[in-house]
């Protein structure tokens, strides 16, 4: 009975019949468009530049800091940003203009239909075209990560620690996971809009929220559900707090504050700090990988909940779409 149950269900199918075969063809089309390789050069362009110059800023304190090489994401050397600054800035625009036409693209091309017509389902289409996107936007931040810490060989001439390997590893991960979020919201919209040009405006439009608007409304927010009626100091620990919660439910904030954690390891705390905490950092001691990896385990499970939560929006609209040949 067991046997025949199995045959059945190869004859039929899973719903992830031909994701892999989706996932295989999507990546080729990105790595192989022009849309790509114009990404990937400002990306080395980028990177090259700002590593450079923190590399030259950062030759006069080699043997005098203990995770010189994670300073190359952090240090800003003018008139250049910090590198995280930069991937904070470029990954959601790499992240869009990746996935912004990869439903409608399909519909507007009259493909959809021939590509249901074969042995795929929508589950392994539309997961198969997020997953390609995903691991193309981890294969272009890994070699980003490789052309750092390559940087950082030949200009600092010291090898860097396991440490230091291991943070910026995780660092590497959570920025993944940030592109993931942006990659969501961008698949979202090429599902609801059918032209390519509104659901990549929408997108856009959502990120210049987050990015310049959100941190203002929140503190405006703040102040207007906690008011400072008489300057004590509870009335200020919640008009902060309040400030700090609701401005991280902006992915840029969550991403902004594993970066730090991450990266500068004297980091103890968001937002004020409690004397003990402040005692710890003026000394100067780091904490150790897993501590801040505690530190920042919900912000990065923020972003993984908050990129499963569009794509599910995502998936349910799909498959309540009418596919017409």
């Amino acid at each position: 009975m067991a046997a025949e149950v199995e045959v059945r269900r190869v004859r039929e199918g899973s719903p992830w019949t031909g994701l892999w075969a989706v996932v295989t063809k999507e990546m080729a089309d990105y790595l192989t468009g022009v849309r790509m390789q114009i990404l990937e050069a400002l990306i080395v362009l980028t990177a090259a530049g700002t590593v450079f110059a923190a590399a030259e800023n950062l030759r006069t304190t080699v043997g005098q800091d203990r995770f010189l090489f994670l300073r190359l994401f952090t240090v800003q050397y003018e008139p250049l940003p910090a590198f995280v600054g930069f991937l904070a800035f470029l990954v959601p625009l790499i992240a869009i203009a990746l996935t912004f036409d990869t439903v409608n693209g399909e519909f507007n091309r009259r493909t959809m239909s021939r590509v249901l017509a074969q042995p795929i389902y929508r589950d392994a289409l539309l997961f198969g075209k997020f997953l390609a996107g995903l691991f193309t936007l981890a294969l272009v931040l890994m070699a980003i990560w490789l052309l750092v810490f390559g940087l950082g060989l030949v200009r600092l001439g010291v090898p860097p620690g396991g440490e230091e390997v291991a943070r910026s590893l995780w660092f590497l991960l959570a920025t993944v996971f940030y592109g993931g979020v942006w990659m969501a919201l961008a698949l979202l919209f090429s599902v609801q809009f059918r032209q390519p040009a509104t659901a990549a405006l929408s997108a856009i439009a959502v990120w210049l929220f987050f990015a310049v608007f959100w941190s203002m409304i929140a503190n405006l927010l703040a102040s207007v559900l906690f008011p400072m009626r008489y300057g004590l100091v509870q009335e200020v620990l919640a008009q902060s707090q309040a400030a700090l919660t609701l401005a991280r439910f902006s992915p840029i904030t969550l991403y902004t504050e594993i970066a730090l954690a991450l990266l500068t390891p004297s980091v103890r705390a968001f937002g004020l700090l409690l004397p003990m905490q402040l005692e710890g950092w003026i000394l100067g001691a780091p904490l150790p990988l897993r501590q801040s990896l505690l530190l920042v385990w919900p912000q990065l499970t923020g972003l993984i909940a908050i990129t499963v939560l569009l794509f599910a929006v995502s998936y349910i609209s799909f498959q309540r779409q009418e596919i017409r040949a």
